[in-house]
C-alpha cells in the first residue's frame, strides 16, 4: 500500500510518501495509524492525536473504523479550512 502524507503529517514523519507492507492485524485506519505510531518519534508525533487526522483511502474520504482490504493508497493530512 501507498501511504501519502501532507502538511505537518508530512513535516513530522520526514517524507511525502512511502510504500508499506502491513502486518496482517492492520484492518483498518485506526490500526493503521497505531501501527505506524510504534514505527518511531516522527510517526508518533504525527499520530498523537488520531481525531484530529484526515485520511483518505483511494482518494474518498474514510472514517478511523473503514477497513483496508483491497485498498492501494491512503493519504493522511490535517484537517481542512476552507475559504
Amino acid at each position: 500500500m501507498r501511504a501519502i502524507y501532507f502538511a505537518w503529517v508530512r513535516e513530522r514523519i520526514g517524507k511525502a510518501e512511502e510504500e508499506l507492507d502491513l502486518p496482517a492485524e492492520v484492518l483498518t485506519v485506526a490500526d493503521l495509524m497505531a501501527w505506524l505510531s510504534r514505527k518511531d518519534e516522527g510517526y508518533a508525533h504525527a499520530f498523537d492525536s488520531p481525531s484530529t487526522i484526515r485520511a483518505a483511502l483511494d482518494h474518498v474520504h474514510a472514517k478511523p473504523n473503514a477497513p483496508l482490504a483491497g485498498v492501494r493508497e491512503i493519504a493522511f493530512f490535517p484537517p481542512m479550512t476552507g475559504g
